[in-house]
């Protein structure tokens, strides 16, 4: 456990350093601060964009439309020496230079944004992250960490040529109590794989995405993704009770407790969880785990209107109360192109479109009293007009094809760029 004493002096250096990555930059080219470039490249474009001073990041852009950035001069170019470096320090194998490798890791799950990054390096420790940071910082060279590659915003891609930092290789679960529930992971473990070792153990994840099969741990806690569970266990920054990380410059920053009550000063984990890899990597992470309950029911629902699919909401809290597991939007922009695009899946509606649909899941230890308790609740939602139909899964088959409607529209942001989840509860 950190001491008081250590917690104020690494947040005094965390802040030191968070500091001189966004000013000290912008009044130095040949500054020998943090490696990461985001912060002070996008202050920069406000100031020639003409919104104001930007020493303190204060406005937020929110739009498709492209930005265009120019490399930052201060930072190095790759060279045969830095290769020769990380192969010695990682071995052969974990320095990746193929084009088809790179082609993929520099690009966005998306396709909408790509890098150029010439390098891309697997380390299987701490210490190797830590070295591989310190190196980049003293010889400016800029990184970007990656995980699963699924968001949705380009945040784990090059802008330019940065050297990546992917890590899927620290995979490893390093302890599980089950008195506790408490799991001990590396950032790398991807999250499908945490749920069923959980699963055999009789616990579940209190986070789960529609990209749980590729998304890693480190980069839910980086982008504090919030995922279908949210309505019922809160955000990561309520379920993760610790975490390491290694800051631009090399130092390795221990956070990993397990205490859930932990009142010994800074709780400095929280300035990581959704920090996306600007004040440092996640390298390990630990998380609380609820344990699985036995009964689990699914109703997927069809709505007039969006104000109905939000008074729905509010009603379900008050009248599902403690069994309310889920509850998930979807237009019928969405559903028709699920049903258009992606094989095998039905709709529960026979031939009928509405104009928005809704999940809600039920998760309790109580089967016979859950089920009323949801069909009284969908009984009274539907004599008020909340609802025009509605369906309760039958079995766990059923269960899986309405939950693949849900988790599935992202994928058709492929063919439609502009369909995006609009509720994610």
């Amino acid at each position: 456990m950190i001491k008081l004493m250590d917690k104020w002096r690494i947040t005094n250096r965390l802040l030191n350093h968070s500091s001189k990555l966004i000013f000290d930059r912008r009044l130095s080219a040949n500054s020998h601060n943090s490696v990461f470039r985001s912060a002070l490249e996008y202050s920069e474009s406000l100031v020639k964009r003409g919104f104001g001073n930007a020493s303190t990041i204060r406005y937020r852009c929110f739009g498709s439309e492209a930005t265009k950035f120019e490399r930052n001069a201060a930072f190095s170019t790759l060279n045969s020496e830095d290769v020769s470096y990380f192969k010695e320090l990682l071995g052969e194998k974990s320095v990746i230079q193929d084009e088809d490798v790179l082609l993929a890791a520099n690009e966005d799950w998306m396709r909408k944004y790509r890098g150029s990054s010439k390098l891309l390096l697997q380390p299987r420790t701490t210490n190797e992250v830590s070295q591989i940071l310190k190196y980049c910082n003293s010889r400016l060279l800029a990184v970007v960490p990656q995980g699963g590659n699924t968001g949705l915003v380009g945040g784990s891609v090059p802008v330019f040529d940065e050297v990546i930092i992917n890590m899927g290789s620290m995979n490893n679960i390093i302890t599980f109590d089950k008195g506790s529930g408490v799991l001990v992971c590396e950032a790398g473990c991807i999250l499908e794989n945490l749920v069923s070792f959980l699963d055999d153990h009789g616990f579940i994840m209190p986070l789960d995405l529609g990209a749980k099969g590729s998304c890693q741990i480190g980069g839910n806690v980086s982008t504090n993704a919030g995922g279908l569970r949210l309505v019922r266990y809160g955000s990561l920054h309520g379920n993760v009770l610790g975490l390491e990380a290694v800051l631009a410059n090399g130092d390795v920053i221990d956070m990993l407790g397990t205490l859930r009550k932990d009142n010994t000063g800074y709780d400095l984990k929280h300035l990581f969880i959704g920090s996306e890899g600007s004040l440092g990597i996640v390298t390990k992470v630990s998380i609380h785990t609820p344990p699985k309950l036995s009964s689990v029911n699914l109703a997927f629902l069809a709505c007039r209107d969006y104000f109905s699919c939000q008074k729905l909401l509010r009603e379900a809290k008050r009248k599902l109360g403690e069994i309310l597991s889920a509850f998930e939007f979807l237009d019928n922009q969405s559903m028709d192109l699920v049903l258009t695009y992606l094989e095998g899946v039905r709709n529960p509606f026979s031939s009928s479109m509405h104009n928005f649909y809704v999940l809600i899941e039920t998760t309790g230890s109580e089967e016979s009293y859950d089920r009323e308790k949801l069909e009284a609740f969908l009984l009274s939602s539907m004599e008020g007009g909340l609802i025009s139909d509605g369906v309760i899964a039958q079995d766990i088959n059923q269960a899986s094809s309405f939950w693949r409607i849900r988790e599935v529209p992202n994928f058709n942001s492929i063919y439609y760029p502009c369909v995006q989840d609009y509720l994610n509860l």
